[in-house]
């Protein structure tokens, strides 16, 4: 058992989570370990040391204050319930701003379609057929292509995760 006001599976999560993250301020000389027993066998009695225990504590409202301002308490936040009526005229107000903003644009301007390929389809479509030897080594570049994309490999390098908002 420990001393731990909290339990000392969270005070000892919480402190492997801050060794990662390379904040680990120590309590105890790195050489020193809590004992978990007296000499005579008994539990140890918390009380005897105050000063590590309001240590520990006060290291636990710091990260206890800087989780709480990290973290964003999704369901506290209000959405604002907007009727259909509300909806559509919030709609025409945009449109009719976008409508005055993009009359003054000259670079948006109306682009003629893409011109076709051909007048007369019908002759591209009479004319002889593509040369077996050109659609065969159309087929070879494409599976040369497939085979290169198929055998590209992610190395994961770093976690997928990230923390928000912690430096």
């Amino acid at each position: 058992m420990s001393c731990l006001p909290l339990g000392a599976e969270l005070f000892y999560i919480l402190l492997h989570y801050l060794q990662d993250q390379g904040e680990r301020q120590h309590l105890l000389p790195p050489n020193e370990t809590l004992p978990n027993r007296t000499q005579n066998g008994s539990e140890p009695n918390c009380t005897n040391n105050p000063s590590a225990r309001t240590d520990e504590q006060a290291l636990l409202s710091r990260i206890l204050a800087r989780t709480a301002q990290n973290i964003i308490d999704v369901s506290a936040v209000e959405s604002q319930g907007m009727e259909q009526h509300e909806c559509m005229d919030r709609a025409r107000q945009y449109s009719t701003k976008l409508a005055k903003l993009s009359g003054n644009l000259t670079h948006w301007r109306k682009v003629p379609p893409l011109p076709s390929l051909t007048a007369q389809p019908h002759q591209i479509l009479a004319s002889d057929p593509v040369p077996y030897a050109d659609i065969q080594q159309v087929s070879k570049i494409a599976a040369y292509a497939f085979s290169a994309l198929s055998q590209i490999r992610v190395d994961a390098k770093e976690d997928l995760v990230v923390q928000f908002g912690i430096p």
